[in-house]
């Protein structure tokens, strides 16, 4: 990746929240850069139990015994006097979750660095890994870009590329690429300190989005492709789920495999079918004709669980149906 600059008069702030920034934080860190702040999103209570959960960046932070804060905005005097105070001379930020105000972008005299997972111009927004995924992209990526007041719309200093396994769960996915953005977010920062780096605009014209993830995204329709449902169920776990009904209740799909056509070529999309014999299974019969198995379901207020301990349970029969959830 080349050689890292670093010099004791480079002032780091970091700003990041998810457990995605976790990696490159950490890497910045044994890298000997002076990193004189860690910004992260409140504490916010989350799970069953409603408990209050830190942010994985700020778990991390406290490990290394970096100074921490978390302003509950960006837009008053309070977050500007903290940043001012701070006086970064270079802004990291990965998987922070805000937008930053003009005033920010401009504070620190290198600007402020993202690292973005996807391949830019393409799955600008919140949730680039997962559409990428969910969309059956066979590669993606990480891209380091200077910030500036639009949505991922920055000019871009470097990418790196890697490929989608059609198998690999979306945190082995998430994993890899954080890794992949460590050695490019050392390789930028060397560039950016050393003049030797200087960003390249996007093509607009080439933009796509990725948009936060809703609930209803994890609705399963049926009628797609058993490829396509198969990556969205892989893409959309654990937030928000893939999910069906079947009689009255409805419940999650966690992991599944497509079984190729067979039999179910005639079935309408959403009959299940029943393995029995030397090879039991519970699948179910897809828009083009395929099979989905479902490995692994989960019921509301329940531990995850085998699809053929799903059918024991429900004594499942080959011919009913998965609705969609309305």
């Amino acid at each position: 990746m080349g050689e890292v600059i670093t010099s004791p008069a480079t002032r780091l702030v970091f700003a990041g929240t998810a457990a995605f920034a976790v990696p490159v934080l950490h890497r910045l860190f044994t890298a000997g850069y002076p990193i004189v702040g860690v910004v992260t999103q409140p504490d916010r209570p989350a799970g069953r139990g409603n408990t209050v959960q830190l942010p994985p960046v700020k778990v991390k932070a406290l490990e290394l015994g970096l100074p921490v804060y978390q302003p509950l905005t960006l837009k008053n005097a309070d977050a500007r006097q903290l940043f001012e105070t701070l006086a970064p001379d270079l802004l990291v930020v990965v998987a922070y979750g805000k937008l930053l105000p003009a005033w920010l972008l401009e504070l620190p005299r290198y600007g402020a660095l993202n690292l973005h997972g996807s391949l830019l111009p393409r799955y600008r927004g919140a949730a680039p890994i997962q559409w990428a995924m969910a969309n059956g992209e066979p590669e993606t990526g990480v891209c380091t870009m200077r910030l500036d007041e639009g949505l991922d719309t920055g000019p871009v200093y470097a990418c790196a590329k890697t490929a989608i396994d059609p198998e690999e769960s979306l945190q082995q996915l998430s994993e890899r690429l954080a890794l992949l953005g460590c050695d490019l977010v050392e390789r930028t920062i060397g560039g950016i300190v050393a003049g030797t780096l200087h960003p390249t605009p996007q093509d607009a014209a080439l933009a796509t989005l990725a948009p936060i993830l809703k609930k209803e995204d994890g609705n399963i329709d049926w009628k797609l492709p058993a490829r396509a449902i198969h990556n969205r169920i892989r893409a959309f776990h654990p937030w928000p789920g893939s999910r069906t009904a079947f009689r009255e209740v409805v419940f999650r799909i966690i992991r599944s495999r497509v079984r190729g056509s067979s039999a179910a070529e005639t079935r309408e999309p959403g009959t299940l079918v029943v393995g029995t014999g030397a090879e039991k299974f519970l699948a179910t019969s897809c828009g083009d004709g395929s099979l989905l198995e479902l490995l692994e379901v989960q019921l509301p207020n329940r531990k995850p669980q085998t699809g053929l301990d799903f059918v024991n349970g429900f004594r499942v029969a080959t011919g009913e149906k998965l609705r969609y959830v309305e």
